[in-house]
């Protein structure tokens, strides 16, 4: 809409318009002596985003610098000093900054927790690569041997594996013999 408002007022003020009729000029109304209103086109939208925009960058902006000069005047960085015997410092207490310092114990994880949780990624994907050998070399030998997976073979999953040997033990308490673990 502000679009065609603009072009219009753009149109209307290019043109020069004097209407006749058979070479008599038609008498224009001047409202009070004034030119005619030049069409525009609004700018509230624009207004309304820049004072929005400077409204919440105070807001966060103001009451954030005023964090970090408080902190940085009264706490101020840290500064190495010996370890204790028998201590073991935490993880945020190799920060020197302190707004550092309290996001690596509040915000981050802990980085031997990172390490470990991708030693675990890396362990399940080699125990998936174990298992798709082996299944490969599985499918191989029955297509070696002309074999067919019907009667004799299930394929095996963890879930059945737990089934079948909460099975194994409450047969062996029933039966009242020790189950021999293979």
């Amino acid at each position: 809409m502000a679009i065609w408002s603009s072009l219009a007022g753009g149109i209307l003020r290019n043109i020069k318009y004097k209407p006749t009729l058979q070479n008599f000029e038609i008498q224009k109304r001047l409202m009070s002596g004034h030119e005619t209103f030049a069409l525009t086109s609004t700018r509230f939208q624009f207004r309304k985003f820049k004072n929005l925009l400077h409204f919440y960058f105070m807001l966060g902006f103001i009451p954030c610098s005023l964090v970090v000069f408080y902190i940085n005047v009264t706490v101020g960085p840290a500064r190495l000093a010996e370890i204790p015997e028998g201590y073991t410092p935490k993880h945020w207490e190799y920060f020197q900054h302190p707004i550092t310092r309290w996001l690596a114990q509040h915000v981050y994880t802990n980085p031997q927790q990172e390490y470990e949780k991708y030693l675990h990624e890396l362990y399940e994907r080699d125990e998936k690569m174990k298992l798709r050998m082996l299944e490969k070399r599985v499918k191989d030998l029955m297509a070696e041997r002309n074999d067919y997976d019907a009667y004799y073979h299930m394929p095996m999953s963890a879930k059945y594996v737990r089934i079948q040997k909460q099975d194994a033990d409450t047969l062996a308490d029933v039966g009242g013999f020790e189950r021999r673990v293979p």
